[in-house]
C-alpha cells in the first residue's frame, strides 16, 4: 500500500478531571454532533537517542486502535504563512514488525536522522472520546477529542505522567471554527496546551532545544562572514528539503538539490580565505562529489528528452531503423544505473558526514580574521577576481582551434561563469542593481554554454549508437542526420555565446 499524505490542522487544550465540554452543537456552522465514540489508542513513538526528530517538530509513531491504526509521521507544513496549527501527516500500514519503521517513512527523515538508529522513546496509551461536528448535508467539519493520557518515557531515565487534554482537528471546516472553539473553551477557563504535542509533554525535561535559527539577513553593513553564512544556510535548507524527494526519484528535486550543492561549492571556493586549513577546499571536494552523483540521473533525462524531441521532428521517411528503440534502451539503462548509484550515495556514511560538517560550519564557523571585515570592503574584490578568471577563460577558449579541446574550453568558461553567478548572488545586498545585472549576464552565459555542452555530449551518444547499429547490420543514416543537427545546434549556440559576451558587464560591483 502506498503512503497516504495529507495536511492536519489541530489545536490542543489543557483540562483537568472536572472540566466539561461546552455545548458543541452551538458552535457557528455546526448543525449537529454525532454520538460520542470511545477509542483505546496505544502508540509507541520513535526517534534517535538524541531526539533529532523532536528537535525539528517531527513525530514518528506506530499506533494501534481507533480508525487510523498504522505508522504516522507528522512534519511541519513547510509552507510560508501557515502557523504551528498545521502539519503534514503521512500514514503507512502497521506491518508485521512493531519496531521496523517503514522504508518510505525513513526516507522522509533520513537527511535529519542520517545513520543514527530510530528507537522507541515514548509510549502513549490514550482513552479517547471522539465528538464529530457536522455541518450542512452532514459534512464533517471537525473532530473534538477528549483524551485521557498515560505516558511513559522510555530508556535510561524513565518517566510516567498522566493528564487530560482536549484536541480539535479540522476536517472540512473553515479555520474560523478553530477560533470559535477557542472562545467557547476560554469562556470555561480552558487555555491552549503548554506543549506543541503529546510527545513533547511526555518527554518532560528531555524535550530538546529547537535547531538554531537561520543567520540574520545580511545588510550592507554586514561582515564578510555574515554574507557567506547566510548564503550557505539558505542552500543547506534547500538541500534538506529536497533530499526526501530525491529519494523518491523526483526529477525536479534532483535538479534543485544539485544546484544547492553547486552554489555552496562555488561560494566556498570564492570565500575560501575566510576558513582555515583548507576547510573550504575539503568541503568543496565533497560537494562536487555529491553534485556529480546527482547530476548523472538529471543529465541523462535531459539528454534523452532533447534527442527524443529532435528525432520526433524528423520526417518519417528519414527515420530508418530502430532509432527510438535504441535511444530509449540506452538511456533507460543509464538512468537505472545513475539512480541506483544515487540511492547508495544518499545512504552512505560519507554523505552523512558531509551533512554533519556543513551543519557544524554554519552553527559555529571557525572563521579567520578576514571574515570579521566589512563585506563591502572585501566581497567586491572577490567578485572582481572571479570576473577576471572568467575573462581569461574566454580568451583561452578563443585561442583553441575548433574540436574537442575547444569544446572543453567552452565548458570551462561555463563552469567559471556559474561560479561568478553564485558568488555575486551572495553579494546582492551590497549593490543590488549592479549585482543583479552581473548575475543575469553570468546566467545567460551559463545557460547558453550548458546547452552547447549538452549538444557535444549528444553527438558522442549518437556516434556510439550509430556504430552499434552499423555493427548490427542496421542502417545508421538517421544517427548521422541527428549528429549533423547537433553540430549545427552547437555552432549556433557558440554564435549566441559570442553575441552575449559582447554585452557582458565590464564592471562588477
Amino acid at each position: 500500500m502506498n503512503a497516504v499524505d495529507f495536511s492536519e490542522v489541530e489545536r490542543k487544550y489543557d483540562v483537568d478531571a472536572a472540566s466539561v465540554l461546552p455545548p458543541l452543537h452551538e458552535l457557528p456552522g455546526v448543525t449537529w454532533v454525532d454520538a460520542p465514540v470511545d477509542q483505546s489508542l496505544d502508540a509507541v513513538y520513535f526517534d534517535t537517542a538524541d531526539l533529532t526528530l523532536a528537535a525539528h517538530r517531527i513525530t514518528l509513531r506506530r499506533r494501534t486502535g481507533g480508525d487510523d491504526a498504522g505508522w504516522h509521521l507528522k512534519l511541519p507544513s513547510g509552507v510560508d504563512g501557515r502557523g504551528p496549527d498545521e502539519r503534514r501527516e503521512v500514514h503507512e500500514p502497521l506491518g508485521s514488525d512493531p519496531e521496523l519503521v517503514p522504508a518510505g517513512l525513513q526516507q522522509r527523515v533520513r537527511v535529519l536522522v542520517r545513520d543514527r538508529v530510530l528507537v522507541p522513546v515514548v509510549r502513549l496509551r490514550n482513552h479517547r472520546i471522539v465528538h464529530v461536528l457536522r455541518g450542512d448535508n452532514g459534512a464533517v467539519l471537525a473532530e473534538v477529542c477528549d483524551d485521557s493520557v498515560l505516558a511513559d518515557r522510555l530508556g535510561a531515565d524513565p518517566l510516567r505522567q498522566e493528564w487530560r487534554e482536549w484536541e480539535i482537528e479540522l476536517v472540512d471546516g473553515a479555520p474560523e471554527l478553530l477560533d470559535a472553539v477557542a472562545e467557547a473553551f476560554a469562556a470555561g477557563g480552558v487555555r491552549r496546551a503548554g506543549y506543541p504535542s503529546k510527545l513533547g509533554r511526555a518527554l518532560g525535561d528531555r524535550i530538546p532545544a529547537a535547531p538554531p535559527a537561520p543567520p540574520a539577513t545580511p545588510t550592507r553593513s554586514s561582515t564578510t562572514g555574515a554574507l557567506l553564512l547566510a548564503y550557505l544556510d539558505a542552500q543547506m535548507r534547500v538541500l534538506v528539503n529536497q533530499d526526501p524527494l530525491v529519494r523518491r526519484d523526483d526529477a525536479e528535486a534532483v535538479h534543485q538539490m544539485r544546484v544547492a550543492t553547486r552554489r555552496m561549492r562555488s561560494v566556498l571556493a570564492t570565500y575560501r580565505d575566510l576558513l582555515p586549513n583548507g576547510l573550504a577546499n575539503t568541503l568543496g571536494d565533497e560537494l562536487q562529489w555529491i553534485a556529480r552523483v546527482l547530476g548523472a540521473a538529471r543529465d541523462n533525462e535531459v539528454l534523452h528528452h532533447n534527442l527524443a524531441r529532435s528525432l520526433s521532428s524528423e520526417p518519417a521517411k528519414l527515420v530508418v531503423g530502430h532509432v527510438r528503440k535504441r535511444l530509449d534502451a540506452h538511456f533507460a539503462a543509464d538512468l537505472a544505473t545513475a539512480q541506483q548509484a544515487a540511492d547508495v550515495v544518499l545512504d552512505s556514511p560519507r554523505y552523512f558526514r558531509l551533512l554533519d560538517a556543513l551543519d557544524a560550519l554554519i552553527a559555529e564557523p571557525p572563521f579567520t580574521a578576514l571574515a570579521k571585515k566589512p563585506a563591502k570592503s572585501v566581497v567586491p574584490g572577490l567578485v572582481k577576481r572571479d570576473g577576471a578568471r572568467l575573462r581569461k577563460a574566454v580568451r583561452d577558449a578563443r585561442a583553441v582551434p575548433q574540436g574537442p579541446d575547444h569544446d572543453a574550453a567552452l565548458h570551462e568558461v561555463r563552469k567559471i561563469a556559474k561560479r561568478l553567478r553564485y558568488t555575486t548572488e551572495s553579494a546582492l545586498i551590497l549593490s543590488p542593481k549592479r549585482a543583479a545585472r552581473l548575475v543575469a549576464a553570468a546566467r545567460l552565459v551559463q545557460d547558453i554554454l550548458g546547452e552547447h555542452h549538452d549538444s557535444v555530449v549528444a553527438r558522442g551518444v549518437l556516434l556510439t549508437l550509430g556504430m552499434r547499429a552499423f555493427i548490427d547490420n542496421e542502417n545508421s543514416f538517421t544517427y548521422g542526420r541527428l549528429h549533423a543537427t547537433e553540430q549545427f545546434r552547437g555552432a549556433h549556440l557558440e554564435s549566441r555565446f559570442r553575441s552575449a559576451w559582447k554585452s557582458f558587464p565590464k564592471s562588477v560591483l
